[in-house]
């Protein structure tokens, strides 16, 4: 066998400095960020090799400094820290700590492009994204060591030279480039360490002063956070902003390390619920503004802080989606929000109720998109409705003692009543899940549900249901329009009707006066009044229905959607991503029980038909329906600019016939 040659296998290590320079972050001011923590990093090294008996020395008061020479144009970071030998300057700054620093090169060469989120893997590397030169001066806490200074301008060569440095720790010193000059400035430096290193434990100081807050209140016990510190917290990382709803404890280290503090926002309309508002920190260090792949879509909205070493930052997000460990934190997160609401409901019903309008938002959207977070949020989803309990359901009851009775347990009994007192906000406007919606109405209308989408237009189907003691929900923020199919599908076997679809048949009086047949006309009154406004509005896609209402305070007409056709045409709009139209095919049902109604149908009969046009009664009649008509409609929806024209050039003429009339 012939040997053709022999050599060393070697990484072209050349190549990475451009890379760093222009591909390795998207924001050069992180490398301030990667140099305190690296100072962190050896300050805490040294704790542990003091823990450990290995070190005997005083360790001091632990702090970092950082140092502006503008007529040097240097930055330098400094520790009191474990310190480097120079053995340890050898292997972990000479050799760049890659698994393989060619299959880097390669990777980001030819994802030049792509945004990465890599953070912490280079660390003392990133310096040379705004420095032409950088120095590290250093003593290693080990009896005996040599003080080392080591130089590199940017290029694979470096300089490796005694140092006279007296003290354990390291100072890393920047020779700043020409157009990196900003990191001269104090205020700048101040705005990145309140921006990246602000709750880092160790004190950093510029100029004798401690510019960081260093307590992180996420890395403590809930046990030792007072509502205010929680709030301290929320004001500072979100100023001018309205103070939280409520908000959630992270703390867990298995099977993962977890550690944060979560917020419910009050949601305004302007708020975009599909931008993430959580800060993504690791180890006390901030890492992003964003971190949408961690948080389950549907807590999107909440705000706060979330620290773990277990998201790897050094990976495409399209892989960190994927993660395993990812998608477990996120699992884990969307749990113990489930456990936080439950647990408000369960002991403070009224706040957990004060707090619906914003966090039943999260609640219905999650449920809407995630199983797990559904089961374990279904016992709680509540909804507003026109329910009253009966005067002594109001009443506080006390008890002094707990009795076993006949009837059951009296104690039980006054725990009920105080349950049913509490499920009532500030207006005193009644809440209630659907289960016990069901369950208080079965005898009334089972498995049936009445429930309201605006409370303004729909006010008068409202009112003639709460007058007949049909109970409705209202499902009226923006999100019900897809939960209330959501809940269609859950309860299968449950009708969901809009107030305004179709009237039950106990808003109807089925025994009415109306129906005796006109020896005239052989025609019902009923009859009567549907061809009276079929002929005046003319309208063949309008279906007339005649019905006598039993509430007195209804309106002469009502207008009617049917459930299927509107929400099939809901459906179709958004599909299409259209404002849906009101659909032409719907029902006016005429009021007969109505003096108006009644009068006229009086009107009409009256009606003298004069030869080659209407009798004045006629006229006035069909204007009369128009009218009718016009004003169930608002009820419904407004007029456009040509509508509205119209209904006014009518009630104009309708009064003016009318006082002619009178006079």
């Amino acid at each position: 066998m012939t040997v053709l040659e022999k050599g060393q296998i070697t990484i072209h290590t050349e190549n990475i400095f451009p890379i760093i320079k222009k591909s390795l972050y998207t924001d050069h001011e992180v490398f301030l960020r990667e140099l305190v923590s690296n100072a962190v990093d050896a300050i805490a090294k040294l704790k542990m090799v003091a823990r450990r008996g290995e070190y005997s020395g005083d360790i001091g008061s632990p702090e970092i400094a950082i140092a502006i020479d503008k007529d040097a144009k240097t930055l330098s970071v400094s520790d009191n820290g474990i310190g480097l030998t120079p053995d340890e300057i050898k292997k972990y700054i000479n050799q760049v700590a890659f698994s393989s620093a060619e299959e880097f090169i390669q990777k980001y060469q030819a994802n030049e492009g792509e945004s990465i989120i890599g953070h912490f893997g280079l660390g003392f590397y990133s310096s040379f994204m705004v420095a032409k030169q950088v120095e590290i001066d250093t003593l290693s806490y080990q009896e005996g060591a040599q003080a080392v200074h080591w130089t590199c301008d940017g290029s694979p060569e470096f300089q490796l030279e005694d140092s006279a440095r007296t003290e354990r720790g390291t100072t890393v010193t920047l020779t700043l480039m020409d157009d990196e000059q900003e990191y001269l400035e104090p205020s700048r430096i101040k705005q990145l360490i309140k921006t990246y290193c602000d709750f880092m434990p160790v004190p950093i100081k510029m100029d004798g002063e401690v510019i960081n807050r260093q307590k992180a209140p996420w890395r403590e016990s809930p046990n030792n956070l007072s509502k205010d510190d929680y709030l301290d917290l929320y004001r500072y990382l979100y100023p001018f902003q309205e103070d939280p709803l409520l908000w959630v404890h992270l703390n867990t280290d298995y099977p993962f390390i977890v550690n944060g503090i979560l917020y419910f926002p009050k949601l305004r309309p302007d708020v975009d619920v599909t931008q993430g508002n959580i800060k993504l920190f690791c180890n006390q260090v901030f890492v992003s503004d964003h971190c949408e792949e961690v948080i389950p879509k549907f807590l999107m909205p909440l705000r706060g802080v979330i620290d773990s070493t277990d998201i790897p930052l050094n990976i495409s997000r399209s892989a960190l989606q994927s993660n395993r460990t990812v998608r477990k934190i996120a699992d884990y997160i969307a749990k113990k929000v489930a456990d936080r609401l439950k647990e408000l409901y369960r002991d403070d019903r009224q706040e957990y109720i004060r707090c619906w309008q914003d966090v039943g938002t999260f609640v219905k959207f999650g449920s809407l998109n995630d199983d797990k977070f559904k089961k374990q949020v279904e016992d709680i989803l509540i909804f507003r409705s026109t329910y009253q309990p009966p005067a002594e359901e109001g009443e506080a009851k006390t008890a002094e003692v707990q009795v076993q009775t006949e009837e059951g347990d009296a104690w039980e009994e006054v725990k009920s009543d105080r349950e049913k007192s509490a499920s009532t906000d500030e207006q005193g406007r009644y809440y209630t899940t659907l289960s016990e919606y069901l369950e208080r109405n079965q005898s009334r209308h089972e498995n049936r549900v009445f429930y309201c989408t605006e409370e303004a237009s729909q006010a008068t189907y409202v009112e003639l249901h709460k007058s007949q003691g049909l109970e409705v929900l209202f499902l009226d923020s923006f999100i019900d329009t897809h939960f209330i199919s959501f809940l269609e599908r859950e309860h299968s076997d449950v009708k969901f009707s809009r107030v305004d679809s179709e009237l039950d048949d106990t808003l109807i009086e089925k025994d009415k006066e109306s129906e005796i047949v006109d020896p005239k006309t052989n025609k019902t009154r009923s009859e009567q009044i549907k061809e009276l406004f079929e002929k005046s509005l003319n309208k063949p896609r309008l279906n007339i229905r005649t019905e006598s209402l039993k509430s007195e305070d209804t309106p002469p007409a009502m207008v009617l959607l049917p459930e299927a056709m509107r929400r099939l045409q809901d459906m179709t709009a958004l599909l299409q991503q259209q404002k849906a139209d009101f659909p032409e095919d719907h029902i006016l049902l005429v009021n007969t029980a109505h003096p108006l109604i009644q009068n006229l149908a009086s009107l009409n009969q009256g009606t003298i038909i004069q030869e080659g046009g209407e009798s004045p009664s006629e006229e006035l009649a069909k204007m009369i329906c128009h009218h009718v008509y016009d004003l169930a409609l608002m009820a419904q929806k407004g007029f456009d600019a040509e509508g509205m024209k119209d209904f006014v050039e009518r009630s104009n003429h309708v009064l003016t016939k009318l006082t002619e009339r009178a006079m």
